[in-house]
């Protein structure tokens, strides 16, 4: 059996909180300890989900912009975005996938700030409601939390 990458950080996380942290005076090393330990588990999450995450957003963005395209006014920024809209990840890779949701994501800022100029509520709310579902994806949760 090989172990995963999110297997190794778990084990490596319950050994700093249950075998070392105790050994450790009542201090900042055992409090820096415990909290080690807690972003280890947090890691574990994020290695087994991150690339199913980036990908989801990046496509329910490049969905929105596409869709927005047709109610924007400035010719350049609609450019930008149709162009956005078709674009696809380059890879995997998270690097590659964390470059496509930032540039994806400045261009939903620059969206929200023209629909906000011309008072479009209705674009405003599809725009949110892509930002909330993207929170809730990234939701770190603590084991039997």
């Amino acid at each position: 059996m090989k172990p995963e990458v999110d297997q190794i950080l778990g084990l490596t996380a319950a050994q700093l909180l249950a075998e070392i942290a105790p050994l450790l005076p009542a201090s900042y090393a055992q409090s820096s300890t415990g909290l080690l330990s807690i972003m280890l588990v947090f890691c574990a999450q994020e290695f087994d989900r991150a690339a199913d995450i980036r990908a989801a957003e990046n496509a329910d963005m490049r969905r929105l912009v596409g869709e927005l395209a047709a109610f924007v006014g400035d010719a350049a920024l609609k450019t930008k975005i149709t162009a956005a809209s078709k674009s696809t990840d380059a890879s995997l890779r998270i690097s590659d996938l964390n470059a496509a949701n930032y540039e994806l994501r400045r261009l939903l800022i620059a969206l929200q700030s023209h629909f906000e100029d011309n008072d479009a509520r209705d674009a405003q709310a599809k725009i949110w409601l892509v930002l909330k579902t993207s929170a809730e994806r990234r939701l770190l949760k603590l084991p039997g939390a």
